[in-house]
């Protein structure tokens, strides 16, 4: 796989290896850690953050070796779910900061570029979550809505 807006190549990672069991040493059970989860989604974590704090705290390696369901459907069937997707709120609130200091910083030609290539990955992704109907059909980007639906 190769960047999107780079020339380079991208740069591999470690992967889970491929049986995706509960290991023997897990002592926690499905509805428990599912119980879990909610409780920490509904406290305003993110997907990634419940899963990090389950593994750090409650000793789950993964949530879906435990219960069985990746974090997302296990939250969207308990009736916890976001606004928008995880990692379009995280471009987004990139996107308000560079925003931010391209305002008192006006001449730095390097970060407008960056803004314009990141909002080009955001109005990508969200045709993306559009047509999986994630989104509304009426939802664009726009650097003014980005603001408030970051704070």
């Amino acid at each position: 796989m190769s960047r999107i807006h780079s020339g380079r190549k991208g740069r591999s990672g470690s992967h889970r290896p491929f049986p995706l069991t509960k290991p023997a040493w897990v002592t926690a059970e499905p509805d428990e850690t599912r119980e879990q989860a909610v409780r920490l989604a509904k406290t305003g974590l993110s997907p990634a953050q419940v899963g990090a704090t389950l593994r750090d705290s409650y000793g789950v390696p993964s949530i879906r070796a435990v219960t069985g369901k990746r974090m997302q459907p296990l939250l969207r069937d308990s009736g916890v779910r976001a606004d928008l997707p995880e990692d379009l709120q995280a471009l987004l609130k990139r996107v308000v900061h560079l925003q931010r200091h391209l305002t008192t910083h006006p001449t730095d030609n390097s970060n407008r570029r960056g803004l314009n290539l990141m909002e080009s990955r955001i109005r990508r992704l969200a045709r993306y979550y559009r047509r999986r109907r994630i989104l509304p059909d009426d939802w664009s980007y726009t650097s003014a809505r980005a603001v408030l639906q970051v704070e």
